[in-house]
């Protein structure tokens, strides 16, 4: 009997399922120990090494440093869990589809490619921070802290060679990338604290009694450097709550966790708040003091270097992987909804190379607080969209997915939510000059709001019967 010729790369690819317009199976579950390793490993990431810096560069002082992201990684952690994760295990749908079935499919052709869009810079940032760490060693020149376009042959190529790496890694798909970032997570947590550990003395840290006092004269003095404004606590719990406001209660994190088997895997989203997101800010705050205090280059890879030497080079480029892997994982689910005819595959190749190109340009690196904040704020309010369609919408006795239902093309409602609410942003902003990083919160009510009215208005013109509103009490009802 003959044997059955090895199957083409393209046709392997091909064979990748990742459940991109169906619900996941009950075979293809998670346990917990991957969304642990995937959520350490993406936010213990190599942009630590640059928004870290950046709350120094923005005069921050410690007590509000540390209490800030004490409750504010905290608020994160709870919108995860609460608001993302019971959505994601019950619908077990990625976030496109099931906002197909809300806001129908024109809609979700702009949303998606907004989408898609944001999330390609987020990873452009991402490499851009692993190819600082690749270029030490050919003594590559670094991008500084107000560069925009790239400034030697030499970044271009490493960003050219990581970005390949890290598309190749995405195209593998969530559980490869989980994989990797549980194996990876342990080991570069550690060498974020051990690079922060290892420069205090030269601070002038020569017991822990002397912390406090080098933390508020020498790190985060309160004092911003030139040209940027000065943070305070508010500015940091907000921006540790809303950083990944696109992932939570923007919805986009029922990609990942619609793979969970019990809604309450979105309290591992803890392992990256608290140790990314609080312990390597702090170290990475730590060591950019001292470079700016030496006049050294702020770039992450030189400051790790500065601290844990080569281990700090190469925690740097994985953690850049790992963060840029998932992201490109998720554009790439984006854009495979709109181009029903492109394997998933086919997409994140695309999109990867888009990342790339992207991340050629330093400033998205060296703005991330500010695109980070922008990003999530044009997202998050489709996130309250499908909130209040899931919950709030029954209560009220109104149909979900009434696009799907009605067969329509574009939901007024929903087009109307998310435009109405970036324009009541946009006027806090500029009337009542409400910063960036203060506007979620008030944003995310608006949109569920207008959602909400708008529905009624829609539906009371078609009555619904009763039963096609089924029951989505979470906290009475084990999830499975």
């Amino acid at each position: 009997m003959a044997s059955t010729p090895p199957a083409s790369i393209t046709e392997r690819l091909d064979a990748i399922n990742e459940f991109d317009r169906e619900p996941v199976s009950e075979d293809a579950l998670q346990g917990p120990g991957n969304f642990i390793g995937l959520y350490a490993g993406e936010h213990v990431a190599g942009t630590e090494f640059v928004i870290g810096p950046l709350f120094v560069a923005h005069g921050v002082a410690a007590g509000d440093l540390f209490l800030g992201l004490l409750v504010g990684n905290l608020l994160a952690v709870l919108s995860w869990a609460f608001i993302c994760a019971p959505i994601a295990t019950r619908t077990r749908l990625n976030l496109y589809w099931k906002l197909r079935k809300i806001a129908g499919p024109n809609l979700l052709f702009v949303y998606n490619l907004v989408n898609a869009a944001m999330f390609c810079f987020l990873a452009g940032s991402m490499i851009s921070v692993a190819a600082t760490a690749v270029g030490i060693p050919f003594d590559m020149t670094m991008p500084g802290l107000d560069d925009f376009y790239p400034n030697s042959v030499g970044w271009v190529v490493t960003v050219l060679l990581v970005g390949s790496v890290v598309t190749v890694l995405a195209i593998l798909g969530f559980e490869k990338i989980a994989y990797f970032s549980k194996i990876a997570a342990p080991w570069m947590f550690l060498v974020f604290v051990a690079c922060g550990v290892a420069v205090l003395p030269q601070l002038g840290v020569t017991s822990l009694g002397d912390f406090w006092t080098v933390a508020n004269e020498k790190i985060w003095t309160g004092e911003p450097l030139s040209g940027r404004i000065r943070f305070t606590f508010w500015h940091v719990m907000f921006f540790a709550w809303f950083a990944n406001m696109a992932m939570h209660i923007g919805m986009a994190d029922m990609t990942i966790l619609r793979y969970a088997k019990k809604w309450h895997y979105g309290f591992a989203s803890a392992f990256g708040m608290y140790l990314g997101h609080y312990i390597a800010w702090v170290a990475s705050g730590i060591l950019v003091a001292l470079a700016l205090q030496n006049a050294s280059e702020v770039a992450p890879g030189p400051i790790a270097y500065l601290g844990a030497g080569v281990a700090g080079l190469v925690a740097v480029l994985l953690a850049g992987w790992t963060t840029a892997n998932p992201t490109i994982y998720r554009a790439g689910l984006a854009m495979q909804t709109i181009t029903p005819n492109w394997k998933r595959w086919k997409m994140t190749l695309a999109v990867g190379m888009i990342t790339t190109m992207a991340a050629l340009f330093p400033a998205l690196m060296m703005r991330l607080l500010d695109f980070v904040a922008l990003y999530g704020l044009l997202l998050m309010p489709m996130g309250a969209v499908i909130f209040a369609d899931f919950w709030l919408l029954p209560k009220l006795g109104l149909r979900q997915d009434y696009a799907e239902w009605k067969q329509l093309l574009f939901s007024l409602p929903a087009a109307l939510a998310w435009l109405l609410t970036l324009g009541a942003c946009l006027l806090l902003n500029l009337v009542w000059d409400v910063e960036i990083f203060f506007l979620g919160l008030p944003g995310w009510f608006i949109a569920t709001g207008l959602y909400v009215a708008l529905s009624v208005a829609q539906q009371r013109r078609v009555p619904v019967p009763q039963s096609s509103t089924p029951t989505t009490d979470f906290l009475s009802e084990e999830i499975t």
